[in-house]
């Protein structure tokens, strides 16, 4: 059995819990333990590392700062992608094939160019296939985690690179967003939200669920084992990714 408790998660004080959502949720050790600390809302990143501001996000990132640099762990590594400006600009739609049903995604290529490629090429080199989504929270916050090669949380491509497309960002039902450990870490993992979800502008936001979205209601509607603490733990309905196709668009 993976080890459960999501490795990529960082506490936000209670001040901005009470003003974001006026929801908390327990916090989480790097051990997975229960914190006796005041109440918290837990961010989609490592645990352990203190609070960080959120980034200068002005802009989208320019073409030439994704920042892809080598990272570790390094599960099923495919290499590090060398930024190609006219492939990235190319729009594409993607195509999850699920345990649970199709979910269909358009990726933001134009406001997320350096993730949409980053995510584009993970798959098409069948990094996403037969993966599982670790994570899912009921309360607070609305996501299902996934992306995550060893499906414990703690996995990664190999790589990391900048964020983009924070300015202004909102996470209603439907966006896909890039989980971090922290400002400029993202890797191989992201999060589908369920339900309209009030999260600070820290997760780069790459995609909009255009079908599908009532899977992921079903996936959810099953709940969680709690492990995280109440409605934060590993989905009870088991979600796999079979296939996951990229789908050009002229």
């Amino acid at each position: 059995m993976p080890r459960k408790h999501l490795s990529r998660l960082v506490l936000i004080t209670a001040t901005l819990v009470a003003a974001a959502t006026g929801v908390t949720v327990a916090g989480v050790t790097s051990s997975g333990a229960t914190t006796a600390s005041a109440p918290t809302l837990p961010r989609l990143d490592a645990p352990g590392l203190h609070p960080q501001a959120a980034p200068d996000a002005t802009a989208t990132a320019p073409a030439n700062s994704c920042g892809y640099q080598a990272a570790i762990p390094a599960d099923r590594f495919k290499g590090i992608p060398v930024f190609n400006a006219t492939k990235a600009a190319q729009p594409y739609t993607v195509k999850f094939f699920t345990t649970q049903g199709v979910i269909t995604v358009k990726m933001l290529t134009s406001q997320a160019p350096c993730t949409t490629f980053s995510f584009r090429f993970l798959a098409s080199q069948g990094y996403y296939n037969l993966t599982h989504c670790h994570r899912l929270t009921t309360e607070g916050i609305y996501v299902l985690q996934c992306g995550d090669p060893t499906g414990t949380g703690a996995g990664g491509p190999g790589y990391e690179f900048n964020d983009e497309n924070l300015a202004g960002a909102t996470y209603p039902a439907g966006t896909v967003a890039m989980a971090n450990a922290g400002p400029n870490t993202n890797g191989s993992q992201f999060f589908f939200t369920w339900k309209d979800t009030t999260l600070p502008p820290l997760y780069t936001p790459f995609g909009i669920v255009t079908g599908g979205l009532n899977v992921l209601q079903k996936i959810a509607a099953a709940g969680d084992d709690q492990q995280n603490g109440p409605g934060d733990g590993y989905p009870n309905r088991y979600t796999e990714f079979l296939a996951v196709q990229i789908i050009s668009q002229p």
